[in-house]
């Protein structure tokens, strides 16, 4: 699994150093762009392509920081780096928006002169089409690699796409109809745009700091061990998943017949640990604390060879979001609940 991590994690810090490179390639173009022009609209797009290029040599960083292997400090890696570089870049996305429609208020009070839209266009489309395509190859691998920074600035680059086509929309529009005004009405469309792009980034970042819980993820592991559950497994609870990078730690408590010896319930405990890493990938940590079964827990027993069986099986109990996050064993309960 070390092995796994490694490579994954110097295939995200390659990508996230072209993601850093096209992104100060394409800055200068767009500002390029603004020269030739003077349109607020270009203008304010340029003023987002700083926050990319920030973000992405944060995103850079992040990622070298995640990629360093655990130590006595860090007994879990380093992998939350990625989501403060995400809650930085986040916040830098949030200013500029209220940057954008700072300057966009300002240009439809104090309107300025337009000058050589077609080759304006020409430029600003083409840095539309190559972040578009960055962005896409950023957002597979992240979520392939569970990378919350290759993620965040896929986010950006295709974020920073929409928002280029609305411009050029925007300046075909004023090409035709020559009314100056479009550009700063365009501007500010494209600045709340990009407010609430960075409200969903900070979110996100926010909630892997704090650890919450992430429900969809909960859900298909529960689905997928209850679908390929073994007789041996009378019950999952106490489930638990915390992100740190691009590794996935799992916490669990997997309730056995109580007469297994330790090697017995140590075997149930791998194929569970084979079924989770098969569905989910190798970069995962998986802790799993065995529980011998109660008498009470005969009922809901699917075992039909068991031979301490004290009470005849009534119903079996299927494995849900709600009983697997429990801390507490399965019950007749379950079913009256």
């Amino acid at each position: 699994m070390a092995s796994d991590v490694k490579n994954e994690s110097r295939s995200n810090l390659g990508l996230q150093r072209w993601i850093a490179i096209a992104s100060s390639i394409l800055l200068i173009a767009k500002f390029t762009a603004y020269y030739l022009t003077h349109s607020v609209s270009i203008l304010t797009d340029a003023l987002e392509s700083i926050v990319n290029v920030i973000a992405g040599f944060i995103g850079l960083y992040s990622l070298y920081v995640a990629a360093k292997p655990k130590d006595i400090d860090h007994p879990y890696g380093h992998g939350k780096a990625e989501f403060v570089s995400a809650a930085v870049e986040g916040t830098l996305v949030l200013s500029a928006g209220v940057l954008i429609i700072y300057s966009a208020v300002k240009n439809l009070i104090y309107p300025i002169e337009i000058h050589k839209l077609d080759l304006g266009i020409y430029l600003v489309g083409s840095t539309a089409i190559i972040n578009w395509v960055l962005g896409a190859i950023a957002l597979k691998q992240g979520r392939k690699n569970n990378s919350l920074a290759l993620q965040a600035s896929g986010k950006h680059l295709q974020t920073d796409t929409y928002s280029t086509a609305a411009i050029i929309a925007g300046l075909i529009l004023i090409s035709i109809t020559h009314k100056v005004w479009i550009d700063g009405v365009v501007a500010i469309g494209f600045g709340c745009f990009i407010i609430y792009t960075g409200y969903k980034i900070v979110r996100t970042s926010l909630a892997g700091i704090m650890d919450e819980a992430d429900m969809e993820l909960l859900e298909k592991m529960v689905d997928v061990t209850e679908k390929n559950r073994k007789e041996n497994w009378i019950d999952i609870h106490n489930l638990r998943v915390i992100k740190y990078g691009n590794v996935l730690h799992v916490d669990c408590h997997l309730t056995v017949p109580w007469y297994l010896n330790i090697n017995q319930a140590h075997f149930e405990i791998d194929e569970l640990s084979k079924l989770i890493r098969t569905n989910f990938g190798e970069t995962l940590e998986l802790f799993v604390h065995s529980d011998g079964c109660l008498y009470s827990q005969c009922h809901i027993c699917i075992k039909k060879d068991c031979p301490v069986r004290q009470h005849p099986f009534k119903q079996r109990v299927d494995w849900t979001l709600d009983n697997a996050l429990q801390n507490e064993k399965h019950s007749l309960k379950d079913l009256q609940e």
